[in-house]
């Protein structure tokens, strides 16, 4: 017997954009989930909000340079689009193709066949996207549908992409995927105001910004907002953190890729305790949502890490762990460092 199929949390005090037509949009997309868990279906719909999102930059790119082909430009040229910052997307890759065979029962295969090709052709998107959407629990007419549905988010044009779009899409979906999950939801996304706030505290003007569990990387688009808000380009500080969950750590590179954000994640996911991949690091700005009251963190194993200025951290309550990992990290006694409490 198939399970009961709760409806998705829709909290408009959770909402992270304002666009009018993000709750329909939202409603259309959980109408479609069938008997799917939320945290199995934001991999499907996220995936596809970013490939639609890389999609649309690289045909307006691609027909701009169709108009320039009189002066030497090449529109399948990749380094075209490298050279500006854009992501080359193949043939068989293009929305429009997906677009075009969203009813065939294949459609699965060639959503996977596309994000394949793409990490094939940008190698920071490598390991990044997410390939399972031939699966046979997937529902393909379901899958079909929701191709449809993204096809009709207004984002052909860069004026569009310029307001972010998408990306506050991308958000509000993280927020309500975040909602749906509960308490788990906290892994991956901390409410867009606790982090505005905290950014605000932090001013991140410029210098190194550090997030030891950075989720989807909230902190990091939130520092963007804050530096645009004060006309300040990002380019002048630089963005680090990790992840330990590998699902959240293709969230967040997908998340930072959409708007263009360069970022230090490491190679790869990797819990900070007992990976920690920017150990040379030190930080002007950190703020983490930490883990806390982790009562099973390994601290057997780390009785003689450097970071323990303070002491050893107890082996069966990792909040010591936290703090004394984010004084480590920072640059000077002057840095502040703002930790948040995990959402519910």
């Amino acid at each position: 017997m198939p399970r009961k199929r709760g409806k998705l949390k829709n909290s408009k005090n959770s909402s992270a954009a304002n666009l009018g037509f993000e709750e329909k949009l939202w409603a259309a997309a959980d109408a479609l989930r069938n008997n799917m868990d939320a945290a199995e279906y934001k991999h499907v719909v996220l995936g596809l909000i970013f490939l639609k999102y890389i999609s649309d930059a690289f045909e307006e790119y691609h027909a701009k340079l169709v108009s320039e082909m009189d002066q030497g430009a090449d529109p399948e040229d990749p380094d075209e689009y490298r050279a500006v910052n854009i992501f080359w997307v193949p043939k068989e890759a293009r929305w429009s193709h997906l677009k075009a065979n969203a009813k065939q029962p294949n459609i699965g295969q060639l959503v996977d066949d596309a994000m394949v090709a793409i990490e094939r052709d940008n190698p920071s998107l490598k390991g990044v996207l997410p390939k399972d959407y031939a699966r046979p629990g997937l529902d393909k007419q379901s899958l079909g549908r929701l191709i449809d549905l993204v096809s009709n988010i207004g984002l052909e044009d860069e004026e569009n992409r310029s307001k972010d779009i998408l990306g506050r899409v991308y958000e509000y979906f993280l927020s309500q995927f975040a909602s749906a999950e509960g308490k788990k939801g906290g892994q991956f996304y901390t409410p867009r105001c606790v982090v505005k706030l905290l950014v605000e505290m932090l001013a991140p003007y410029q210098g190194r910004v550090y997030d030891p569990c950075c989720g989807s990387g909230g902190l990091f688009v939130q520092s963007q907002k804050f530096l645009e808000g004060h006309g300040v380009k990002l380019g002048g500080i630089g963005i680090h953190g990790q992840e330990s969950n590998p699902a959240t750590w293709q969230l967040a590179k997908m998340n930072l890729a959409m708007r263009r954000i360069d970022a230090d994640f490491g190679p790869h996911h990797a819990d900070t305790f007992h990976n920690d991949l920017q150990e040379d690091l030190k930080a002007h700005h950190l703020l983490a949502n930490s883990p806390f009251k982790m009562s099973d963190w390994g601290g057997v194993r780390l009785t003689d890490d450097l970071r323990w200025r303070y002491g050893v951290p107890p082996a069966g309550n990792a909040n010591f762990i936290h703090v004394q990992h984010i004084i480590d990290r920072l640059a000077s006694t002057e840095c502040a460092a703002s930790l948040c409490m995990p959402g519910v």
